[in-house]
């Protein structure tokens, strides 16, 4: 149906459903400028106010959420710093503990070589006391029975002191010329 046709429809006083009436036209026309300004005016700042915050808090929880694994990595780092750091720390301090054992070993060995040749030496000493008490105690011993057994041979005592001592040095005395020539 054209427009002159739905003219002449009302015209003939024919009722159709489909096209509205004058009022109605007006009335919804203003409805419609009412809820047009309410929604212009006051529903889109404030839709645009709230998807701007809403922006806002994305881009910002972003911003932060990028400053926060900034901050993780910076911090992963330096522990990993710190981690070969203490790494080379304690190799040092496990190289620095070997070379002080070493260094203890070969003190401990020395004073152990010291101990021993001191101890060879105080035997020695110890020995060569032993070796010349013996010697004096067996000269003396010697030297008594030589002068029994002389006195007995010639007859006589050789109850004198110094005879006896003179005999006896002399005697000594040959016994170790002769051991001395036999060595020879």
């Amino acid at each position: 149906m054209t427009m002159a046709a739905t003219l002449l429809a009302q015209e003939e006083g024919e009722f159709n459903p489909l096209i509205p009436h004058t009022y109605e036209l007006v009335v919804g026309i203003f409805a419609f400028l009412v809820v047009f300004f309410v929604v212009g005016k006051i529903l889109v700042p404030r839709i645009q106010k709230t998807l701007a915050e809403r922006t806002d808090a994305i881009e910002g929880g972003i911003k932060r959420a990028e400053e926060a694994q900034a901050e993780a990595q910076a911090l992963q780092r330096r522990y990993a710093e710190q981690l070969e750091e203490a790494r080379r720390e304690a190799g040092r301090l496990r190289e620095e503990a070997r070379e002080q054992a070493a260094q203890i070993k070969v003190e401990l060995r020395e004073e152990a070589q010291a101990e021993a040749r001191r101890l060879v030496e105080a035997a020695h000493a110890q020995i060569e006391a032993d070796r010349q008490a013996a010697f004096a105690q067996l000269r003396t011993e010697i030297g008594r029975l030589s002068t029994d057994l002389a006195g007995r041979i010639v007859g006589e005592s050789l109850e004198d002191e110094t005879r006896q001592s003179r005999i006896v040095d002399r005697f000594l005395d040959e016994l170790e010329n002769s051991n001395a020539q036999a060595v020879r």
